[in-house]
């Protein structure tokens, strides 16, 4: 037989005059005292019906409080976020419904760490690989065929209170690492990286402002997809938008603080993302870390920003540019950095096509002008539980390039399949052909679980 949370409530609060009562009847002693006796008050009895009295009052506020539950926001793992959105906080719309709030009381108590919506959310993302290639570096033998345990991530995230909200993307995962070609490490020896750290302050669907570690809005897909395979399409992240202990030319991760939301704008659906940090380090050597958590360089800090427009029209749309600037310090010399960034994106549940370029240009003081493009186009339909995909990517580097110039040329297609066993597990399928300057083409297969659990 079922009660609701309603009449629970009622019964009890029911129950606590009459205890009151009872406190007089059963000991005659409370009633002669009226009268004017003189008597003596049983005082284990008075105790044992005051704290129940106590306790019952107890329950009936977590009664009420339980009518009227926190809504937990849970981590959004959605693999085509519309917006740096609810997994990298650029979320309008968790501001959204901040709007009409109750005013507060004359004797309002600061904010309170409540349990129900304070509590602490936990996702985590796994994938386990097993491949094989045929590139030969100078003087070295091939890669071998291997079984790869990938990175394990843990999605945290936390609501403060109704204006702050914190998120955090830990991941482990084994090295070596790789900076620009140098390694980094210990080879299959696992390490913690904690590879974003935000609190967020949401005031409303116009301005919200977070402190951290974040991803770097350059561009759609580095905050449109994390550290975590089961999110992608395809078994790893673009050239273009490799992590920097993976190769990667950008400054994927940036320490600073970051303002985005809504610009209001109609249907047109247009949004903003502005950051300043600390920008990405460039001592030599170059196997440092490259994101500076701590300490920097130099005074100069690295600032960019995005603009963005959704079009409600077309659900799914997005196309956006970016512009970053920052200064390098390569052996002491300053070299002036800019990343010029735009995309075109269509998803849907079903279908998917991506589309990003930019260049990378690097000024040493009165020197050359070094540009490297690179760019990238996705396209993908799902079939039931079944996505093939294709992607064909592109990156030049010059050999003179004063940051990376080990990247060279990088150019090839990428063919897959992907098959979602069930709504947490992903099966794929990828073959990549990658053609390399001055050296042989690498060609290599890729089997692939991904996971979240």
């Amino acid at each position: 037989m079922g009660f609701s949370k309603g009449s629970l409530i009622r019964g009890v609060r029911g129950r606590v005059p009459w205890l009151a009562l009872t406190v007089v009847l059963v000991n005659p002693n409370l009633m002669r005292a009226q009268s004017g006796q003189t008597v003596t008050v049983d005082q284990a009895t008075m105790q044992a019906l005051l704290k129940r009295i106590d306790q019952l009052e107890a329950r009936v506020q977590q009664l009420e409080a339980a009518q009227h539950p926190a809504v937990a926001q849970p981590a959004n793992v959605e693999a085509r976020q519309p917006l740096p959105a609810e997994a990298s906080t650029h979320g309008p719309s968790q501001a959204a419904a901040q709007e009409h709030e109750p005013e507060p009381t004359e004797h309002a108590e600061a904010e309170r760490m409540d349990v129900s919506k304070t509590l602490l959310r936990i996702r985590g993302f796994g994938d386990f690989s097993f491949h094989g290639d045929n590139y030969h570096p100078a003087g070295l033998p091939g890669d071998k065929t291997a079984f790869t345990l990938g990175q394990l991530n843990l999605f945290v995230t936390s609501d403060i209170s109704d204006k702050f909200k914190f998120l955090g993307e830990i991941v482990f995962e084994a090295g070596p690492d790789n900076i620009y070609g140098a390694p980094r490490g210990t080879a299959n020896t696992f390490g913690v990286d904690v590879e974003r750290y935000l609190l967020t302050y949401s005031r409303n669907e116009y301005f919200n402002l977070s402190a951290g570690r974040y991803h770097t809005a350059i561009g759609y897909y580095n905050t449109a997809f994390h550290h975590s395979t089961w999110l992608q399409t395809t078994t790893g992240r673009p050239l273009l938008f490799a992590f920097e202990d993976q190769g990667g030319i950008l400054p994927i991760h940036n320490v600073g603080v970051e303002a985005y939301g809504s610009i209001p704008s109609g249907s047109l659906g247009l949004h903003y993302v502005a950051e300043v940090g600390n920008g990405r380090e460039s001592r030599s050597p170059i196997d440092q870390e490259p994101v500076q958590n701590i300490v920097t360089e130099s005074n100069h800090k690295a600032v960019n920003f995005e603009l963005f427009a959704r079009p409600t029209k077309v659900p799914g749309l997005q196309v956006g540019f970016s512009v970053y600037r920052d200064q390098l310090l390569p052996n002491n010399l300053p070299v002036a950095e800019t990343i010029l960034a735009a995309h075109a994106v269509y998803s849907t549940p079903t279908f998917e096509w991506l589309n990003e370029a930019l260049v990378v240009r690097h000024t040493p003081e009165g020197g050359h002008t070094y540009d490297t493009p690179g760019w990238y186009s996705q396209i993908s339909r799902r079939f039931g539980s079944y996505r093939p995909y294709f992607r064909y990517q592109y990156i030049n580097a010059s050999p003179n390039e004063p940051i990376f110039p080990d990247i060279g040329l990088n150019a090839g297609p990428s063919v897959g399949l992907r098959y979602d066993a069930s709504e947490s597990v992903a099966l794929k399928l990828q073959y990549d052909y990658e053609s390399l300057r001055n050296q042989k083409a690498v060609q290599g297969l890729q089997a692939q679980v991904g996971f979240t659990f």
